[in-house]
């Protein structure tokens, strides 16, 4: 079996689309020549997430990501988590994590991946707001950094689902604070 590839496209006319929990958005296409480009398996444990922080930090400044690394740092950390806390882990026991940055807008995608091919909740959590209503959860971060939430299912080359691909697009400049 080769690499599983977020599935990117619309299904063909005629062709049935994958059984989800919830409706999925379509993910981005990913660049050709994205500015920048990085990928980590991180083992799915309880430290998954603060080590997505901890690398993607001193990466993004390498990388000269214009926008706010901190905010880029903690949704990779709560992206990774979930994943780790609600997902389940791909073969060998890891979530993936890739990092890209979109030449035309700056903007950086975050993805994760992991071996659950539903998402139950993904409306609840992409249509979250920026404003604190109790104790902010994960996906929250994302809304309150002005970034947009999408994710699809992994297929195979044999067109078998094999996961799911959740994606965060930050935005490289914002007007507010945190």
């Amino acid at each position: 079996m080769n690499s599983p590839k977020p599935r990117t496209t619309a299904p063909a006319e005629g062709e049935s689309a994958p059984p989800r929990a919830s409706t999925a958005v379509l993910l981005p296409l990913v660049e050709k020549n994205p500015r920048f480009l990085q990928f980590w398996p991180l083992t799915a444990t309880v430290h998954a997430g603060p080590n997505a922080r901890l690398r993607m930090r001193p990466w993004l400044t390498m990388s000269r990501w214009p926008g706010n690394i901190d905010q880029a740092a903690r949704v990779a950390d709560k992206l990774v988590d979930n994943a780790v806390k609600h997902g389940k882990p791909l073969q060998g026991g890891y979530v993936h994590l890739r990092v890209f940055g979109l030449p035309e807008t700056d903007e950086l995608a975050i993805e994760v991946e992991d071996g659950l091919p539903e998402f139950p909740g993904f409306e609840e959590a992409a249509a979250q707001s920026g404003e604190v209503q109790g104790r902010p959860k994960g996906l929250w971060w994302v809304a309150q950094y002005r970034g947009r939430l999408c994710w699809g299912t992994r297929v195979d080359d044999d067109g078998q689902i094999v996961g799911k691909t959740v994606q965060a697009l930050l935005p490289a400049t914002w007007d507010g604070s945190v």
